[in-house]
């Protein structure tokens, strides 16, 4: 008796496993949102708190360069971040990756909130601090990059502007959260009528934003741990070309991609810092000068400004995912390039809008309109950084891009803000220096091949405009990213 003929074993193959759209957007948007209500927390507390519990042994402006030293730290940790987890989340995967950039991030924040002060520790409080603060940065420099890939590589077809844009939500998200936070705090736990700082803020409430992270990163944990990998990322396990060392094959092979993708996102580091930490430092300035603040802004109260500043983040929030639609419509270019000319032009009328404001309808309107930039800008960026890189070099290529940028717009921005800042409350350098910043991201955005419509699965051998069977002979394929000839 004879044998039944075999099937093909395609028709028995179970079908991969995808993630669920919900799952995507909510596993990636939940990262970010930490990401920057970690931001917003540290740097309220930075200026409020850590001076004077962390470093009581120096004068007061030495006690506040201090605690922003501490600041500043995470800026220069995100991109040993983005080499470590961009390491591993090309070789072994993004879902892993993801999880760990979370937990390294999330717990960093959450053991902020239990340190003990320099009144019980000395010394070692300010170094504790300061660990914590730059386990928060390598955390944070493998969060976003893992996030965006998780967005863009699980995006139906012609939707990854769209989709890589929800990473993106986390930072108008996390403004909201953190500063809605400490109004509600400083409510509860009132300054004195001459400034002096609440007893019981200063014992506990600083440390609530802090432990109350913990909330997030487990909802976030608990998603992350559903996910399964990306179908981009399993064919490239499937086919064998994945990087052996990534931080290597991305500099030797997309090289010119990690220039242009780093500079096409300086003016958007560069007016998000603006927008956020400048305009609150100059809103709730004083508005004559004296000898204890010796320049010039506009006199309102934190609270004042902070309510007029969250107004404008809802326009940052609205913005985003409509500049996502917009370069899945347009191009990302196309979006980016216009967008960038307006925030030049933007940079052109900080004295003339803001610093000559005369009440609160003009200053909303002047954040309105520079907040609803930012979003248009920010929007493109979670596909177009990763859209720039081959699979197998994807995480560390976007990471170190978006991370550099940081430094190179974040990091320098409030120094700089302050340095050209007049005493008589003239900004027009302040505005200037950010018309600089988007020459030269709209020269990196010229140097950009559009990359929408672009195979997302190859291994960019394609997009290089290299035959697939010369691009490799390792196994590997090399590609200079997705650059203008």
């Amino acid at each position: 008796m004879s044998a039944s003929p075999a099937a093909p074993a395609s028709a028995h193959a179970p079908a991969p496993k995808t993630n669920p759209r919900s799952r995507v957007v909510v596993a990636s948007l939940i990262g970010t949102s930490i990401e920057f209500y970690d931001f917003y927390v540290y740097a309220t507390a930075a200026v409020l708190v850590f001076p004077t519990l962390f470093f009581p042994n120096e004068d007061p402006t030495a006690s506040q360069l201090s605690s922003f030293v501490t600041f500043a730290l995470a800026f220069f940790a995100r991109p040993v971040g983005s080499v470590i987890f961009g390491h591993f989340g090309d070789r072994i995967g993004r879902k892993t990756t993801l999880v760990a950039s979370l937990l390294v991030m999330g717990t960093a924040t959450f053991l902020i909130g239990c340190l003990p002060t320099f009144d019980s520790i000395g010394i070692w409080a300010p170094v504790l601090l300061a660990v914590m603060r730059f386990a928060q940065g390598v955390g944070l420099g493998g969060e976003w990059s893992g996030a965006a890939l998780l967005a863009t590589e699980n995006a139906p077809k012609g939707k990854r502007g769209v989709f890589g844009s929800m990473p993106q939500l986390g930072a108008p998200i996390g403004f909201l959260l953190a500063n809605g936070l400490f109004i509600a705090i400083n409510a509860a736990m009132p300054a004195g009528a001459d400034g002096t700082p609440n007893p019981e803020f200063q014992a506990w409430g600083w440390r609530l934003p802090f432990l109350l992270s913990a909330v997030l990163v487990l909802v976030g944990l608990y998603v992350r741990f559903r996910l399964v990998e990306s179908t981009v990322f399993r064919g490239v396990q499937e086919s064998g070309t994945v990087a052996k060392v990534p931080l290597g094959r991305v500099f030797r092979t997309s090289w010119k991609a990690l220039i242009v993708g780093t500079f096409g996102m300086v003016a958007t580091y560069v007016l998000f810092y603006f927008m956020t930490t400048f305009t609150l430092s100059y809103g709730t300035t004083g508005s004559t000068a004296s000898a204890l603040v010796p320049k010039v802004g506009l006199g309102y109260s934190r609270g004042e400004f902070l309510t007029l500043l969250m107004i404008g983040v809802v326009f940052f929030g609205i913005f985003t995912p409509i500049a996502g639609i917009l370069a899945d419509k347009f191009g990302r270019r196309k979006t980016l390039i216009p967008t960038t000319i307006g925030i030049a032009l933007f940079g052109l009328t900080f004295q003339f809008w803001f610093a000559a404001s005369t009440g609160p309808i003009t200053v909303v309107t002047f954040l309105i309109v520079g907040l609803s930039l930012m979003g248009l800008t920010f929007g493109p960026m979670g596909a177009l950084l990763p859209e720039l890189f081959p699979t197998n070099v994807r995480y560390t290529g976007s990471a170190i891009a978006y991370n550099v940028a940081s430094i190179l717009g974040a990091s320098l921005a409030p120094t700089i803000a302050l340095a050209l800042w007049k005493p008589d409350g003239n900004i027009f350098l302040v505005g200037l220096y950010l018309t600089i910043a988007a020459v030269v991201t709209l020269v990196a955005l010229l140097f950009i091949r559009e990359t929408r419509g672009s195979d997302f699965g190859d291994t960019g051998a394609a997009r290089a405009g290299v035959p697939a069977d010369a691009a490799a002979s390792d196994g590997h394929v090399h590609t200079s990213g997705s650059l203008a000839p």
